[in-house]
């Protein structure tokens, strides 16, 4: 059946959803930015089973699947470690081993998320408006696992009595292998139900709107967004949060998955690649809070993404409850984009349900070929966050509709990970997908054509056991990119002063404000160091005398880091990158480079490109100019600047396509503006520029001679001009590159009598010939005999020489007409080795003769150098220039400095932020003035805790007790109490309120300490008291950030306390492995248990 969407007008679109706000915690992501991180750099963050918390592979794990209560999967995808303060929830402490992790984690990301929307906890349209929140969720969590397993207490009881087993010791096993279990208690029924999860979230934020969860397997989390929608279009409430919430990944679960044979033999999710075998397992808490569109709008509220449809569709009969079928997943397509009124050529990225089990996905990709077959070949992005995370189950549509909502916001298209060559049986080549590999620009179908009336659009689908269908139409709600894609991987902490030793002093204070964060707390100390470093940036000055910066990267330590960067100012260890150092003024000017063709590569600078607004911007008005030239051939600009995946072009086929002269030099000039507007916006400019060959026009442009359009025109032109040079009939020329010394190469020349040009004087040892292609091949064969290094170069003509006189003419007839107005920033010619002339029409002429005449780079930087440059920035695609300048000025004191430093080398690893991020470093250091205030998003510092319990995605484990024989310790001595064991921590110190003032003294402006309060730490699962919270009890009094009224009045007895706590973590992690010894017993039990009748009691 023809979907209806592809041959008719689509229908008026319902209520459009606004995505408003966004809250996560994923494997290897604490937060949406972190999970953007992942995505943005495509990080595997799937690992194997943490047996700390999970379960023990010793137990479980065997490679055979027939093996019974076995599986044969061993990773997975895992939450983080989460620290988790119930006082900030109004919850005691004691409850927290009742309650499910996927309850108290839904409380963390639902914060998360309204504060991500502009509508924190406590905020006033919270209880004035109808919220609701509807979640996906499936049935009971993972305490009813252990609790349904301490039931089997008959079975233990009577297997005992059989084995004849004495009934002391039989008494002393039955309470070891009970209290091994998690006791019921009055909170465990609450705390295990599915539906809770939201229950408890309406309850803590006192929301008057629906509470419900939606259980559709694995589509759970669609399904719950689809009812919050029909809510919103209806009017039953204003906002809506809603989702999916699963942290069930348990050895229970294992078992589901493995004994149905969806499980990956080799352990990994493999979407769509011809290596799949299976999917594994994740755990995920993905939060959405939504408006209908007009009200976001009235109140002004950031806006992510647009829902625009979702469609819905049961697969009725199929050969099995669990096996998917195509046409039921094709009717969820065709009411997807009917009811958003939104034609399928429209979309560019499909976040499939993908989740790496061989027949799954290739019935998924059946339905997609069919629905979107009318879409041109390999133009729409496919993939599947899954490859990252694994199935989050309930929460995966959550992580896909986050993912694509981020993307469009972004501009970007994310790469999925492991489908280097995809699996044959799909036959992807011919469809309308390609599966992106690294993540790039998202250009617009109205991007190249002066137009933008063509908005990104995203498809979301997710299936669910027992044929449950849905998919989400998604659109960007504006064309244009604003913000800044910055992902929390590079910080720059950047320090000022008048003397080192008020350096030190300001390194010793940000130190120790970051101590003062549990080191437990990763994402508390990565938001303090965002928080130092950004208040840093804010007052540092290039003016003051001392001046030291540090890249931090979020792999480094950055204690480690601050004292490295002490014995740089203490001159114990030299300056070097990432450690940045200078004291005074400047010791020359700043000059710009511009590289020419031959410096463009494949995916050049697309970190860079896809990150900041400005590149995105140049790239569109590129690609036009592109456009508009009478070439033949209609190709996107971007299309080869990031061609397809290598499974779909060969990479050398890739780079001789972007090696074409009318692509090549509008390319180059696209990432060069973008890259100097970059450094516009951290408000560096130039004393003079410099380009190479083309570069010249884009330092024309550096240096306000021209304005942008002029420059992009231009560079458009002239590459199509110097390409048609080379088609003209005859011979067009040809170029050789020769390693030599330029007197040699000039004595070549003379004693051979060749009839060539040196056309590029590039360095002291190397220069490039242009001529006749005869002469260049006998050139080659004369360097060979004498030794000399000389390579034929793959151009289009011989540039720079007379043989391009038919691309000269015209180019130089569109000079003319190009406005062109000198400023008092120099712009070194290629041709003259001077500053171009002042006068406007001569500027012209020697622009437009440019092009047939030697490049004397040689001169130029000599001629910089003398006018007192000795710092040079080479702002485009690789480093060559870098290079070139370092020869030309060996051992006379300069300092070179390239934006694309890696140029592709680390792709994925957010090389090209650490490459400006180093840029931006040095300048500073040595004294040019960059605001290094627009580096990073500004962040608050980190809320305070008054409690840390670390909870993950598994639940509590209660500590066992010691067996020990009876005349040590009789077990049915119930008035004895325990004695805690001795460990190996240091005993607590209770921290004074005037040590942790005096702790917390500010020193200098640029230095920040927060005045957090005292907190209490222990590990998941301890009994504590509990105390009110202001933000969840409005009856209790206000408890201030310094409040110490819970505090006892005897600090000894609160060391006492901290001590005691200690050792409970202790005794807690004894307690994992011991529990894990008996997770078969509770899967049994809990068989057993649904097989009883209610009541039913054993002897």
């Amino acid at each position: 059946m023809t979907p209806k969407s592809q041959t008719q007008t689509p229908c008026t679109p319902k209520t459009p959803i606004a995505i408003i706000g966004m809250g996560c915690i994923f494997p290897e992501s604490r937060n949406l930015k972190e999970f953007w991180k992942l995505i943005f750099n495509g990080i595997d963050a799937i690992t194997q089973v943490p047996e700390d918390s999970h379960w023990r592979l010793k137990d479980y794990f065997n490679e055979d699947p027939e093996c019974p209560d076995h599986v044969y999967c061993n990773r997975g995808g895992f939450l983080p470690d989460i620290a988790f303060d119930p006082l900030a929830y109004g919850m005691p402490p004691k409850n927290i081993d009742a309650t499910d992790t996927s309850q108290l984690l839904g409380l963390e990301v639902v914060r998360m998320a309204l504060a991500d929307a502009g509508y924190p906890v406590g905020h006033a349209h919270l209880k004035e408006k109808r919220v609701n929140v509807i979640l996906g969720v499936t049935g009971t969590q993972e305490l009813v696992i252990p609790l349904g397993a301490r039931l089997g207490h008959p079975f233990w009881n009577n297997a005992l009595d059989a084995a004849g087993i004495d009934p002391d010791k039989k008494e002393r096993v039955l309470k070891w292998i009970s209290d091994s279990y998690v006791s019921w208690q009055e909170n465990s029924f609450p705390g295990l139900l599915g539906n809770v999860v939201a229950g408890r979230i309406a309850n803590r934020l006192d929301l008057s709107g629906t509470n419900t969860v939606c259980d559709a397997a694995c589509a759970s989390s669609l399904s719950a967004i689809h009812t919050a929608i029909m809510e919103l279009e209806t009017g039953q409430c204003d906002m809506s949060i809603t989702g999916g919430v699963d942290t069930l990944n348990d050895i229970f679960m294992h078992m589901c998955f493995a004994k149905t044979g969806v499980l990956s033999h080799s352990s990994d999710a493999r979407p769509f690649s011809e290596n799949a075998d299976g999917t594994v397992l994740g755990e995920g808490v993905g939060l959405l809070v939504l408006k209908r569109l007009a009200d976001a709008q009235r109140d002004q509220d950031r806006i992510y993404a647009v829902i625009k449809g979702m469609g819905t569709s049961s697969d009725g009969r199929t050969s099995a409850v669990y096996a998917p079928e195509a046409k039921g997943q094709i009717k969820a397509l065709e009411n997807a984009y009917s009811n958003a009124g939104i034609l399928p050529e429209s979309v560019g990225l499909i976040e499939a349900h993908g989740t790496g089990t061989r027949v799954g996905d290739k019935v998924e990709f059946t339905a997609l070929k069919q629905f979107f077959k009318d879409k041109a070949t390999e133009s729409t992005a496919i993939g599947s966050v899954k490859s990252m995370i694994g199935h989050a189950k309930a929460a995966a549509g959550a992580a896909g509709i986050i993912k694509a909502a981020l993307a469009l916001h972004h501009k970007v298209i994310p790469p999925t990970l492991k489908a280097q060559t995809p699996d044959p049986d799909l036959d992807i080549h011919n469809s309308p997908f390609y599966l992106n590999q690294v993540a790039r620009p998202w250009i617009s179908h109205g991007a190249g054509n002066g137009t933008n009336n063509a908005l990104r659009c995203s498809g979301v689908s997710a299936f669910g056991f027992g044929g449950s269908n849905f998919h989400a139409v998604l659109e960007e709600y504006a064309p244009e990119k604003t913000n800044i894609s910055w992902d929390g991987t590079v910080q720059i902490l950047a320090l000022s002063g008048e003397t080192k030793k008020e350096i030190i002093e300001k390194l010793d204070t940000v130190t120790e404000a970051i101590k003062t964060y549990d080191i437990r707390d990763k994402a508390a100390v990565t938001q303090a160091i965002a928080w130092q470093a950004a208040q840093s940036r804010k007052v540092f000055s290039s003016k003051h005398a001392v001046r030291v910066l540090i890249l931090v990267s979020d792999q480094d330590d950055v204690f480690e880091r601050m004292a490295q960067a002490k014995g740089v100012v203490t001159g114990d260890q030299p300056a070097k990158s990432p450690i940045f150092f200078g004291q005074g003024p400047p010791s020359g000017k700043l000059g710009f480079v511009f590289p020419g063709q031959g410096s463009q590569y494949t995916g050049m600078a697309g970190q860079i490109m896809s990150v900041f607004p400005e590149s995105l911007q140049m790239l569109d008005m590129a690609q036009a100019c592109v456009r508009n030239t009478d070439a033949e051939e209609d190709g996107l600009l971007s299309a080869y600047m990031y061609p397809p995946p290598e499974y779909a072009m060969d990479k050398k086929s890739a780079e001789a396509a972007l090696r074409q002269t009318r692509i090549a030099q509008p390319a180059i000039g696209a990432v060069s503006l973008s890259m100097l507007n970059i450094l516009s916006r951290f408000k560096v400019t130039p004393h003079m520029t410099c380009g190479h060959s083309y570069g010249e026009l884009c330092a024309l442009y550096a240096a306000g001679w021209m304005d942008v359009r002029t420059c992009l025109e231009l560079s458009a032109a002239r590459g199509n001009f110097m390409a048609k040079a080379g088609q003209r009939a005859g011979d067009p020329g040809s170029m050789l590159a020769i390693q030599a010394p330029i007197e040699k190469i000039e004595a070549l020349l003379e004693e051979e009598k060749l009839d060539l040009v040196l056309a590029n004087k590039n360095s002291p040892v190397q220069g490039v010939l242009s001529g006749e292609t005869q002469h260049i091949l006998n050139a080659e064969k004369i360097c060979k005999k004498r030794n000399m290094r000389a390579v034929k170069l793959p151009v289009a003509a011989a540039f720079h020489s007379r043989l391009v006189s038919d691309a000269a003419r015209p180019f130089n007839a569109l000079t003319k007409n190009a406005t062109i107005t000198p400023t008092q920033i120099k712009v070194l010619s290629n041709t003259t080795g001077s500053p171009y002339p002042e006068d406007s029409a001569k500027a012209q002429d020697l622009l437009g003769q440019q092009l047939m005449h030697p490049v004397d780079f040689i001169g130029n930087i000599k001629q910089m150098h003398e006018q007192g440059v000795d710092t040079f920035v080479e702002i485009g695609p690789k480093s060559v220039l870098c290079g070139l300048i370092n020869s030309i000025l060996k051992n006379q004191g300069i300092q070179t400095i390239a934006l694309d430093k890696s140029a592709g080398k680390s792709a994925g690893k957010n090389a090209g932020i650490q490459d400006l991020g180093m840029g931006l470093c040095a300048l500073a250091a040595a004294g040019h003035p960059v605001d290094l205030s627009a580096w990073e998003e500004d962040v608050p510092p980190p809320e305070s805790k008054k409690l840390v319990i670390m909870i993950n995605g598994a639940n509590s484990k209660p500590p066992v007790p010691e067996m020990t024989q009876p005349e040590q310790a009789p077990i049915h001595a119930p008035d004895r109490p325990a004695q805690p064991q001795p460990t190996k921590s240091q005993p607590l110190k209770a921290r004074t309120s005037q040590e942790q003032k005096n702790k917390n003294n500010v020193q200098d402006s640029s230095v920040y300490t927060t005045g957090s309060t005292q907190q209490t730490s222990t590990t998941q699962g301890n009994t504590m008291t509990s105390f009110p919270h202001p933000e969840f009890n409005a009856s209790q009094s206000m408890i201030t950030s310094n409040s110490t009224e819970h505090v006892p009045a005897n600090p000894d007895i609160l060391v006492q306390g901290l001590n005691a706590m200690q050792q409970l973590q202790a005794q807690t992690a004894r307690a994992h492995e011991k529990f894990l010894e008996t997770q078969t017993q509770a899967s049994q039990a809990l068989a057993a248990l649904m097989s009883q009748t209610r009541g039913q009691v054993y002897a």
